[in-house]
């Protein structure tokens, strides 16, 4: 009888060491896996969730993430849609767990500059906030003339005003670097 419960504990202190093997080894794969996932994936993962976004300049925007781009993702507010380039944000709230790769390679090499380049042709008037850290924060309203590779030419108006050039107080060009968010009305039928 001796040598029964012997074996039997035995082969129930394997039992339970290959458990805890099988459990380590789980969550080293886990682990590896989370390192490979990127912010983009995670902000796909949560469209159509409310969420915030702190900007270098400190501003915080909310609203539901309709877009998730490589570079950029687009909020939609009650009023405004925001659309925050990938660097200017510091912290994200209410992101999901869930990570959805991008499938598409198109959409995976469409970058900040196609967006700006979209809302350039559309003419839409946007207020542009641009800034880093400490400098503070500048909101310029106009439309976005010309956009490089790694800046954008933006007619400055007055808020609310069409692009016209008795419109047109100055140019101003800015960096892709300076951008912390750009902010355009939502249409009715969004």
């Amino acid at each position: 009888m001796r040598w029964d419960a012997l074996f039997s504990d035995l082969e129930a202190q394997l039992a339970a060491r290959s458990r805890l093997d099988l459990d380590a080894d789980i969550a080293e794969r886990m682990r590896v896996e989370a390192s490979t996932v990127e912010l983009a994936d995670r902000l796909r993962g949560s469209l159509g969730l409310p969420i915030g976004v702190q900007v270098t300049t400190g501003s915080v925007f909310e609203g539901t993430l309709s877009h998730a781009g490589s570079q950029a993702l687009v909020l939609q507010g009650q009023r405004h849609q925001f659309l925050v380039p990938y660097a200017a944000a510091v912290q994200f709230t209410g992101l999901s767990r869930l990570a959805v790769g991008e499938p598409s390679k198109v959409r995976q090499r469409l970058g900040l500059a196609s967006a700006l380049r979209g809302l350039a042709r559309d003419r839409t008037r946007l207020s542009v906030l641009a800034g880093r850290g400490a400098t503070g924060e500048s909101v310029l309203h106009g439309v976005i003339d010309r956009v490089g590779r790694d800046h954008l030419d933006l007619a400055v108006t007055e808020d609310g005003e069409d692009r016209r050039a008795s419109n047109v107080r100055h140019a101003v060009t800015i960096p892709f670097s300076a951008l912390a968010a750009l902010r355009s009305e939502r249409n009715a039928d969004d």
